[in-house]
């Protein structure tokens, strides 16, 4: 009941720039209302935070974001990413799951980097939703993958909004762990998607950048 409570007190409204400002060109810009410096994290990227007046964002139709802290050191991370490659394949399955685990070992490894430990972890899952017609829902399929990892490595999530039929908008703050979330209108759907599509295209023909191991 406290976790469905802290879920809902998550998704709260809040004054927000036009999804297509997300894909603008720019990765950081100021916002005066709250002060904060805000981090765009576009598919495929981290970021890793530890200042107290940062703001990671971004914009999820089937892809996943990871939000993740360690609330004693007060460092704090985003990701955002999607596993690439045709699903109808093993050995498809297997290249394409590299890609997330490269994205969620990134970003774990930049926290533990900044200072954070593994054992004080405190995560937060979003997006996957089912927003690109296809035979195989690939929300669906990014989201299994987030929490197998997460249960793997004995990462408990705190909270999650994942799956569905709508994208997403999430603000993350690393420094306090708080989230304001946001289901998108049906209007805003086609930019993301065209977006996530383009990104699709781009890893499916280009090889997972490295090999990273957790510490």
């Amino acid at each position: 009941m406290k976790e469905r409570a802290a879920q809902m007190a998550e998704r709260r409204q809040s004054r927000e720039m036009p999804v297509a400002s997300y894909f603008d060109g720019t990765l950081t810009c100021f916002d005066a209302n709250e002060h904060v410096r805000v981090i765009k994290v576009l598919s495929g990227h981290w970021h890793v935070s530890t200042h107290s007046d940062e703001m990671c964002t971004t914009v999820l139709g089937s892809c996943v974001s990871a939000c993740i802290r360690d609330p004693v050191a007060r460092v704090g991370g985003m990701n955002h990413f999607l596993l690439p490659g045709d699903e109808g394949a093993d050995s498809q399955i297997s290249l394409s799951a590299r890609y997330g685990v490269f994205a969620m070992e990134s970003l774990i490894n930049g926290l533990l980097k900044a200072g954070g430990r593994k054992d004080r972890l405190e995560v937060k899952v979003f997006g996957g939703g089912n927003v690109i017609n296809h035979s195989v829902p690939i929300g669906t399929r990014n989201a299994e993958f987030i929490r197998g990892f997460l249960r793997r490595e004995g990462l408990h999530i705190v909270s999650e909004d994942l799956e569905g039929l709508y994208p997403r908008r999430v603000h993350y703050y690393p420094h306090t762990g708080k989230v304001m979330l946001r289901h998108l209108q049906r209007r805003d759907d086609l930019i993301v998607v065209a977006e996530e599509d383009s990104y699709s295209r781009k890893v499916s023909t280009q090889p997972v950048e490295g090999e990273i191991e957790l510490f």
